[in-house]
């Protein structure tokens, strides 16, 4: 949002216009309105709550299904107690009052209260339409549970129609996202449905507790394992974001160190990741597999810089010693657990299939199958990537190399797996030599894996 375009601004504006438009019917819920009061204390404490909980949350990284928002079973529990205009009121202090990061600031805090006002107003509808507020006055717990289903699905969707819309309008990244919009969309929304599927149980617990005769105390006690899981999630994030400050500062000291692999790193774990995704692999081992990609040469702080930039040829005793890099490399992360098999890539990401790589010259099946796929993304990065001693290939050119070296050199099924991922979403690497360098007139291709360490 931060440079926010005029249409994108156009669209806060009138979403906010429809927030203001949701809270309206306030005015006749005053207690002096027979039928249709709303005690302020009632949209004043869950309003509180909301405030204070998110304001403590928002100080430390927490997992939310939604940008700005943590504690969507106190907005969801109001949804299912109050009328929709006064459940929608429970979210604007604490919405306003979170703190903002970046800029510009007002119109960040106009989203993001405008957002859950929409959100949780629709929930509310949904939940009176559907006889939702008799069920929980009655502590019908099946028809509660039926009708709080219908109305966190709405407010999901609602969620995922506002962030999807700011989205495309600021930077196109959810079309992108897949082949069609709405495909892009539906898996925004399924993504998101669970956790707050999750949250509106939270909430319906709490609206339960509210009504029955042990009152609004029993129904804050519902907060204490969201508390506890809040806690829980604070620290897997600051665990990751250890890990991944590990991970760049190795990965900054390698680029200091040879500059024309500036960036080769970050690609080769894109393509790592595009392998292993068109394999069907799992999430966690998908990332497990980026960190491969991303740190397969960082044995190369143990080689000297002269050979690594040399632009003749290397003699046998500088090859050796470019040799050892997957070496080195092994030994600076084998301490660090949390790498798993990427601990191995990084050690024989330079084998080939049949027997004639390094380290330790592995054929076929001894080779560990993360290796396998860093291979394939190192070589594809390596052959069109502009570096001292030969200009880039064209992409289709690289790939025609990998598949006349697989079953040789490469694993037939990770090439495979590229060609297709490459395909479907295409390939747009970044320049990563200087202007100058890419107008020489380009050497003749080498043989894939002709130069070891910083090779082809």
């Amino acid at each position: 949002m931060e440079g926010l375009p005029g249409r994108a601004r156009a669209y806060v504006a009138v979403v906010a216009l429809s927030a203001v438009l949701c809270l309206l019917p306030l005015s006749g819920a005053l207690p002096s309105s027979p039928g249709v009061a709303v005690p302020w204390w009632e949209v004043a404490l869950p309003a509180a709550l909301y405030a204070g909980c998110e304001r403590l949350a928002g100080s430390r990284p927490v997992a939310a299904p939604h940008p700005g928002g943590t504690f969507h079973p106190v907005l969801l529990a109001g949804a299912f107690l109050l009328p929709p205009s006064a459940a929608a009121l429970v979210a604007v202090p604490g919405a306003l009052l979170l703190s903002v990061e970046r800029r510009p600031y007002l119109t960040r805090r106009l989203w993001r209260a405008a957002r859950l006002v929409l959100a949780v107003w629709a929930a509310g509808r949904v939940h009176l339409a559907a006889g939702g507020r008799d069920a929980v006055a009655d502590c019908d717990v099946p028809g509660a549970l039926v009708t709080a289903g219908a109305a966190t699905t709405a407010f999901c969707l609602v969620l995922t129609l506002l962030d999807g819309g700011i989205l495309a309008l600021t930077s196109g990244a959810l079309p992108r996202a897949g082949r069609t919009a709405p495909g892009a969309w539906c898996r925004l929304f399924l993504r998101s449905l669970a956790p707050l599927t999750v949250h509106g149980l939270a909430g319906l617990m709490m609206a339960l507790l509210w009504r029955s005769p042990y009152g609004p105390v029993a129904a804050l006690l519902v907060l204490l394992p969201m508390g506890v899981s809040w806690w829980a999630f604070g620290q897997y994030h600051r665990e990751r974001a250890a890990h991944q400050a590990t991970i760049r500062a190795l990965v900054q000291a390698v680029d200091i160190k040879d500059g024309y692999t500036r960036g080769h790193s970050e690609r080769v774990g894109r393509a790592s990741m595009m392998i292993a995704r068109e394999l069907g692999m799992d999430d966690e081992r998908v990332e497990v597999l980026r960190f491969a990609g991303i740190l397969h040469d960082v044995g190369k702080l143990g080689v000297p810089t002269r050979l690594l930039t040399k632009n003749g040829p290397l003699t046998p005793e500088e090859r050796r010693v470019i040799e050892l890099h997957p070496e080195y490399g092994h030994e600076m992360v084998r301490g660090i657990s949390f790498l798993g098999e990427a601990r191995a890539a990084v050690l024989h990401h330079h084998e080939r299939l049949d027997g004639t790589g390094y380290p330790y010259g592995l054929a076929g099946g001894q080779i560990p199958e993360s290796a396998r796929v860093v291979a394939v993304a190192d070589a594809f990065d390596a052959m069109t990537s502009t570096r001292s001693y030969s200009r880039a290939r064209p992409v289709p050119v690289a790939l025609e190399e990998l598949r006349r070296c697989a079953g040789t050199h490469f694993d037939p099924r990770m090439v495979g797996a590229l060609v297709r991922a490459i395909g479907r979403a295409g390939w747009h690497p970044a320049v990563t030599a200087d202007d100058a360098r890419s107008t020489a007139v380009p050497e003749p291709a080498a043989p894939v894996g002709d130069r070891p360490g910083a090779r082809r």
